[in-house]
């Protein structure tokens, strides 16, 4: 099956309903239909065939979503990039990916063309927006109307080469077939409960796989409407929420965590949110309470990584949420916890995470040795660590490569941080190891206040070691106005220094 055919299949069923709303633009599913036929009858025409690979780039936009579906079309394999990446990230990817096409926007090209201007065989170039010299320009390619064929694509076929952020190293591509992504889509469409006239709020980056599964492909799967946003601000999304009837919020913790901020000082009049969901990284307790209150909605925290497409674990929809926990694993998908042999641990016991399920990807691109270290015995090892409860139900303890060991006890950041998290001056978190010439590494919290509300290291300090085992308490606490975060607002504890 084409992935493609999530949006044939709505625009069949509900032609006039709206797909797709971004600022003062509104498209039903059959003109955003016809619009992605005419970019791939554009495209093909240009000489671009099934295979070939082409670089997406641009801030989330109606152009995006037209590209995306038009390449699946043709049967091409789509590369999204972050359109804030540099040269240095860019040069490996063009490359990496075997790139032939590339498509972005006008106001975003400064780096790409430097590295462009090294790869001839990269030869067919289009933007959108003002005239760019050696780009042709993306309206150009919509003029030609009628229905294009879609591509018989096989079901293990790959649709999108998504790169992984390189914690260790350069990004690897998760390739991920349209079999992954479609299957992906369908079961989250099938486990939370939507009405036809739900609106989805879309402001995570397109570019990353959460927002392309949760946010994209799964409302275009049901025929809902999805309004979609360049970037996250947390005062458009309060004011969509009291213009909306019946809106469903889909982010990560740092938006829950300025919109509870909102939401607090400005309680919502309108209480227009059906549900939440929250992934990308693990929500503090104190900010799904603090954002629950004020917004009278739930959040279903759920997991995932871009090597299953996104979503492998979430909790149950309609049931009671466990706070704190990721929930159980989606259906189709199997989850344990294990230990350095692949045993299952103990129940609530901390083991690695490891999945098994339809979305998990076909493997890392040119990375035979790094596919196989990661597919091993048939399950995708996470590296996250988690512990599993009596009702199947999952808790991320941390990554492994952040745990802590001091003085050879483990520390695992996240208990500290959930700590840290119930002071009334602390808005955001960090803890981190650092080095120590004595006990290898010790505890050190980075903290961001909040403006409001004076407070010092050392009662923060204190704060912590009254709560949890004297190892544990962070010995070191800083007061920072920002913390490194990723494009979705994942905090980047690697660069953190240390």
């Amino acid at each position: 099956m084409n992935i493609a055919e999530l949006l044939t299949g709505s625009a069949q069923r509900r032609p006039h309903h709206p797909a797709l709303r971004a600022n003062d633009q509104t498209l039903t599913y059959g003109e955003l239909n016809a619009a992605v036929d005419r970019l791939a009858r554009g495209l093909a025409r240009k000489g671009l065939k099934a295979g070939d690979v082409c670089v997406l780039m641009m801030p989330n936009s109606p152009s995006w979503v037209l590209s995306y579906y038009a390449l699946a079309k043709i049967g091409a394999v789509v590369v999204p990039v972050n359109f804030l990446y540099r040269v240095g990230e860019l040069g490996h990817i063009f490359k990496d990916s075997g790139a032939r096409a590339f498509i972005g926007h006008a106001d975003h090209l400064e780096h790409a063309s430097r590295v462009l201007a090294g790869l001839p065989q990269l030869d067919i170039r289009i933007a959108e927006g003002k005239p760019a010299p050696g780009f042709a320009p993306l309206e150009s390619f919509l003029a030609e109307p009628g229905e294009f064929p879609t591509h018989p694509a096989a079901d293990d076929d790959p649709f999108a080469i998504i790169y992984t952020s390189g914690t260790t190293g350069l990004p690897k591509g998760a390739m991920l077939t349209h079999l992954n992504l479609v299957s992906n889509a369908r079961t989250l469409a099938e486990m939370r409960h939507n009405e036809e006239h739900y609106v989805v709020l879309g402001v995570l980056p397109l570019f990353h796989i959460y927002g392309q599964t949760s946010a994209l492909n799964a409302s275009f799967c049901l025929g809902i409407t999805l309004r979609l946003w360049a970037h996250f601000e947390a005062e458009q999304i309060m004011a969509a929420i009291e213009e909306e009837d019946a809106a469903v919020f889909i982010g990560v913790p740092t938006m829950y965590n300025r919109l509870a901020e909102l939401g607090a000082a400005n309680p919502p009049r309108k209480k227009s949110l059906k549900y939440c969901i929250s992934g990308g990284a693990s929500l503090p307790v104190e900010i799904l309470h603090r954002f629950q209150k004020a917004f009278q909605a739930t959040i279903y925290e759920g997991y995932g990584l871009t090597e299953c497409s996104p979503v492998c674990v979430e909790n149950p929809f309609g049931k009671p949420t466990k706070p704190g926990s990721i929930g159980r694993a989606i259906p189709g998908f199997a989850a344990r916890v294990v230990d350095a042999a692949d045993q299952d641990v103990a129940q609530g016991e901390v083991g690695e995470l490891i999945v098994k399920g339809p979305g998990v990807m076909k493997g890392y691109l040119n990375q035979p040795d790094a596919t196989a270290q990661t597919l091993r015995g048939g399950w995708l090892h996470t590296g996250d660590l988690a512990r599993m409860d009596e009702d199947g139900y999952l808790y991320i303890v941390d990554r492994k490569k952040d745990m802590i060991i001091r003085g050879g006890y483990n520390v695992y950041p996240r208990e500290i941080e959930e700590v840290l998290y119930q002071h009334p001056a602390v808005l955001e978190v960090a803890v981190v190891g650092v080095p120590h010439a004595d006990l290898g590494e010790e505890v050190c919290a980075v903290v961001v206040p909040r403006e409001d509300v004076a407070v010092t290291p050392e009662e923060l300090r204190e704060f912590v070691k009254q709560r949890v085992a004297p190892y544990k308490y962070p010995r070191q606490v800083r007061l920072t106005r920002e913390l490194p975060k990723t494009s979705t607002g994942k905090v980047l504890k690697r660069q953190i220094p240390r």
